[in-house]
């Protein structure tokens, strides 16, 4: 097949399945929506829940649900290429526009610059907030800041590209609008180091740090590198290890507490690695660096933060380098679902022996790897990314940092019109309903019923249930005690990008205004749930003692 063109005809049989169940599917929504059934499994009784009476877990931050907006993005450059493209953007030369060393360039395209004033992408960021704004990425490992006056049309060398201070007050701004606070890294690569020892400098991160805050920005948090343990894609010099990066990290954590004390220092940021080896990314690309390597160089005091990334399996661009992914017609397996849990098991296990009690931060997560594959920006993808949200919050995870809002496949939103995709309403969903304190359903994970519950967000008292029907095609279903307000989110065709709510399709109005979010008055009782829908059960007069 060839790099970047999806061919629907060469899907695996499975996945025209998923298409064709789609229509019963939506039919039989509505019925169960609109009318009293019989339990959904005849073999046993459906599970009970009481809402009110939920143990509290943990609590996650209230920016948890958070998002990246890649350095690429706001400097311009080659990024993953996409699978449909209306128009070609100009292609710079490949001088001013490479792709990471070791990379093919064939899987990227050039984009300009993202335009950070635009109205439709600031409100509809802003309608996420409050949250973390994310601006980092490979690419931030290699790109150079001017100083003040100077004037340059190439990077310097020994970096791949140029943010220009106009460019950065454009991002500063963005937070500002967004309700967001700022989470960066800093240039590494070769540029940044002393020619005889080859040692950090500080030179680009004082001048990030200095325009930051003559823009009337704040730099809440802050990861040295991007990525350490693919430090070679991300630029660094040839041979550079553990060793290197610890000695580095020290150069960092001093500059940073003397120069931003207020920042909180995250880290490492590892990513590729699972509990499952079949799953594991890292060990598959030469000159990777393992987590506890980068560990052993380290203290705990080095950091406030214990960071990693999560990418579940890798895209269909990146099949030739032979690293795991999935298929669409797994979308909604459970040992797809369930990888989230093996790499965060992986990583939770690192920060309880190396810094035990410090928050666990998930700063870069998305479908897969290499800008998510065809069907990342379709309803199919919303199970994986609200499941991975219950989960991580139950696992301990205090902030989730979605990559990307508005680039790839992957986006939330369509990178060239910001129209919303099916996990931006997936987003807004929970961001509207579901709180920041994390309680126990009681339930296990099992296929077709996975439940998640949190106190009502902004409803003292109140409880909201997360339900995931991953089944196919049978319906399941739940007791409970009391009504609820429904919300139930569907589609016309799992693999599209329309979703319904309550079989009311979701779309912005005329000036861009968000539609309301209307729920469905349900009795207390039986509550039956279609296959391949997702539901917000909330309960706002639970009375739930955890939630007052």
């Amino acid at each position: 097949m060839e790099v970047g063109r999806y061919n629907r005809a060469s899907v695996h049989p499975r996945a025209r399945e998923i298409r064709m169940l789609t229509k019963p599917v939506l039919g039989l929504v509505f019925a169960l929506l609109l009318a009293p059934s019989k339990p959904a499994n005849a073999q046993q009784a459906a599970p009970s829940i009481t809402p009110s009476s939920l143990p509290k877990i943990t609590t996650v931050d209230p920016r948890f649900q958070s998002y990246n907006i890649e350095m690429l993005e706001v400097t311009g450059g080659r990024f993953w290429k996409p699978y449909h493209s209306a128009a070609a953007a100009p292609q710079p030369s490949a001088a001013a526009a490479p792709t990471p060393p070791g990379m093919n360039p064939d899987l990227y395209a050039y984009r300009p610059p993202k335009d950070l004033s635009n109205p439709r992408l600031r409100k509809l960021a802003a309608a996420l907030g409050p949250a973390y704004l994310r601006v980092s990425g490979t690419w931030a490992n290699s790109t150079y800041l001017p100083a003040e006056g100077e004037s340059i049309t190439k990077p310097p060398a020994g970096f791949n590209g140029i943010l220009t201070r106009e460019q950065w007050k454009g991002v500063i701004d963005f937070a500002h609008a967004a309700n967001a606070e700022l989470v960066t890294s800093f240039a590494t690569s070769v540029g940044t180091r002393d020619a005889d020892s080859g040692l950090w400098t500080t030179t680009q991160a004082q001048r990030v740090l200095d325009l930051t805050h003559s823009l009337g920005g704040h730099i809440a948090a802050a990861e040295y590198m991007n990525e350490p343990t693919f430090a070679m894609i991300g630029g660094a010099p040839k041979g550079y290890d553990a060793a290197q990066y610890g000695r580095d990290l020290r150069v960092f954590t001093a500059f940073m507490r003397q120069h931003a004390p207020n920042t909180l220092i995250a880290g490492p940021g590892s990513v590729g690695e699972s509990t499952d080896p079949s799953t594991d990314l890292g060990t598959r690309m030469p000159g990777f660096i393992a987590t506890p390597k980068l560990l052993h160089a380290m203290t705990p005091s080095e950091i406030d933060v214990f960071s990693y990334h999560s990418y579940s399996g890798a895209s269909q661009r990146c099949a030739a380098q032979h690293m795991p992914g999935t298929a669409e017609q797994d979308a909604l397996s459970e040992a797809w679902l369930a990888r989230t849990d093996d790499i965060l098991s992986f990583y939770r296990k690192l920060r309880d022996q190396f810094a035990p009690g410090k928050p666990l931060w998930l700063t870069e997560t998305a479908e897969t790897a290499c800008g998510g594959d065809p069907w990342a920006s379709t309803f199919l993808d919303s199970f994986r990314y609200l499941d991975q949200l219950g989960r991580l919050a139950k696992g301990g995870v205090k902030v989730q940092m979605y990559n990307t809002l508005a680039a790839s496949d992957y986006g939330l939103l369509d990178e060239n019109t910001y129209a919303p995709r099916p996990n931006y309403w997936a987003a807004l969903l929970w961001h509207r309903l579901m709180g920041t304190t994390v309680l126990d359903s009681g339930l296990p994970l099992e296929h077709g019923l996975h439940v998640y519950a949190h106190c009502m967000a902004n409803q003292p008292g109140g409880v909201t249930l997360l339900v995931i029907q991953n089944d196919q095609p049978a319906a399941h279903a739940l007791r409970v005690p009391a009504g609820a307000r429904r919300y139930t989110l569907s589609a016309p065709r799992l693999d599209g990008e329309d979703v319904l709510l309550n079989g009311a399709p979701l779309s912005l109005g005329t000036q861009d205004e968000l539609p309301e979010l209307k729920a469905v008055a349900e009795p207390g009782g039986l509550q039956q749930f279609a296959p391949a829908t997702i539901t917000f059960l909330a309960y706002p007069g639970a009375h739930n003692p955890a939630c007052k």
